[in-house]
């Protein structure tokens, strides 16, 4: 218990300490333009209340990855709170909030164009392919897991038909302006999702349920199975990192009204997702801790089932509706930003402007069909290669995070050790894993992985510096 509370008040804590540091190094300017002004169109580019962008980006980000993720990585033990906590304050939040300030700073432009304009036009030709796959794929997890909670949770309506229910929502979010359906809908569902974590919270504080205490013998359990390096970093993406959230932003980006609300929409927002993340990793590893620890008990199960069991028992029958609501909204009000946002990239990269309601209907059918496509594609496959891909995407995006604090000279430490280490665990993971080379944990895949990472950095600095001497 002492390990879970020391986190989650380091975690609070981070948002009035290093938040506002990082408000330093950027040079937060209230009186700057913003886009939701400079290109107000009604569609995309709307001002809203800061408690109600917070809110939006909250729920954006925050899909099965901080549940499911955090729940697969109480596997590993109490090791999952250390990379919860630090992961979310010095990289998570940091990239989400970095991000998010220089994306107001470019008129809100999709997380593709600000890499192509730091990190070069090869780098962005293939960060634009790469996250409309990333998003499809988001899109998809966050259609199937979602309808596979509600089937188990209310059995007279079947997967197939939650499965169509979820995705003609996902199309009318897509299309309808940001202010309409996705600006009225969430607050109600901020409610769900607040309440799950609360309700949750107060089993662990009051309920008796033991969470196990971080030893040098238990902080890391299950060794021979569960490799710590680079597994655990790619199982517990949201709540720690995640390269998804950078494609999220943009919206958000586009509806705050100064630059002073960045900390609170983009970095509270992520410490608020790390909480969460925090506290199921918390709760599975205390309502598991006598039938042998989570991996025993998720033999044969997965994390929906697991979601299910915890809430119904902790939180009795009305409690546990209320905690599968949250559950569900989580991932659906993702999954709809995530189709959006790949509207929006598309329509950046072909300049495709979406006032014209059969313009982004033209981009949005093509999308949908694709995905409704990979909704037949094995989940266990789907999620794997969206674990890795999301993460992925974080370390190009720390990289570009690097390159713009370079460039205005401040201090781009802050970016870079987490980048360096983000392409090592994308790196060996490559390596490591059977998705790809499937080396295992032989010391030449780590190996390997360092090379990898020793020549993206290189390539990076050397841009770095011949940056600077034209500068010069």
């Amino acid at each position: 218990m002492n390990t879970f509370i020391c986190c989650l008040v380091l975690l609070v804590a981070a948002y009035f300490t290093y938040g506002k540091y990082l408000e330093k190094v950027c040079e937060i300017d209230s009186e700057a333009q913003v886009p939701s002004s400079k290109l107000y169109d009604g569609v995309d580019y709307v001002p809203m209340p800061r408690w109600r962008t917070f809110l939006i980006q909250l729920l954006n980000i925050a899909g099965t990855g901080p549940i499911f993720g955090a729940i697969l990585g109480a596997c590993y033990g109490p090791v999952a709170f250390l990379w919860i906590t630090f992961g979310g304050i010095f990289m998570g939040a940091m990239h989400d909030y970095l991000s998010g300030v220089i994306l107001v700073r470019n008129d809100g432009l999709s997380i593709t164009e600000i890499v192509a304009r730091y990190l070069g036009k090869g780098a962005g030709a293939f960060m634009r392919v790469f996250s409309v796959v990333l998003l499809l794929l988001v899109g998809v997890v966050f259609v199937v897991s979602p309808a596979d909670i509600l089937s188990a949770k209310f059995e007279l309506i079947s997967k197939n038909w939650w499965l169509g229910i979820i995705i003609a929502y996902y199309f009318i979010a897509t299309l309808l302006p940001v202010d309409k359906l996705i600006g009225k809908i969430y607050p109600l569902f901020g409610m769900a999702l607040v309440a799950m974590a609360l309700g949750l919270l107060g089993v662990l504080i009051f309920g008796d349920y033991t969470i196990p205490s971080m030893t040098l013998e238990n902080l890391h359990i299950n060794k021979a199975n569960l490799p710590l390096v680079p597994t655990l970093f790619i199982t517990i993406a949201c709540g720690a990192i995640s390269g998804f959230h950078a494609t999220q932003s943009p919206l958000m980006a586009r509806c705050v009204n100064n630059e002073r609300e960045c900390r609170f929409v983009f970095y509270g927002s992520m410490i608020s997702e790390s909480v969460i993340a925090l506290i199921w990793a918390a709760i599975a590893m205390a309502f598991f801790y006598e039938e042998g620890g989570v991996a025993t008990a998720l033999a044969g199960h997965t994390p929906a089932w697991a979601v299910n069991e915890i809430s119904n028992t902790t939180l009795g029958v009305v409690g546990g509706i209320l905690a599968i609501l949250g559950v569900v909204a989580a991932p659906i009000t993702s999954g709809d930003t995530a189709f959006r946002s790949a509207r929006l990239i598309i329509a950046d990269v072909f300049h495709i402007e979406q006032r014209t309601k059969w313009k982004r209907l033209v981009i949005c059918v093509p999308l949908f069909a694709a995905g409704i496509a990979l909704t037949f594609v094995n989940f266990d496959v789907v999620w794997r290669y969206f674990a890795w891909t999301n993460q992925a995407l974080a370390s190009v995006v720390l990289w570009c995070i690097v390159v713009y604090l370079h460039k205005e000279n401040r201090n781009y430490w802050v970016a870079l050790i987490p980048a360096i280490f983000m392409t090592y665990i994308c790196s060996s993971f490559v390596f490591v894993s059977k998705q790809f080379v499937g080396m295992g944990t032989a010391p030449m895949a780590y190996v390997w992985g360092g090379v990898a990472t020793v020549v993206l950095t290189a390539i990076v600095v050397l841009k770095m510096v011949r940056s600077r001497k034209v500068l010069q």
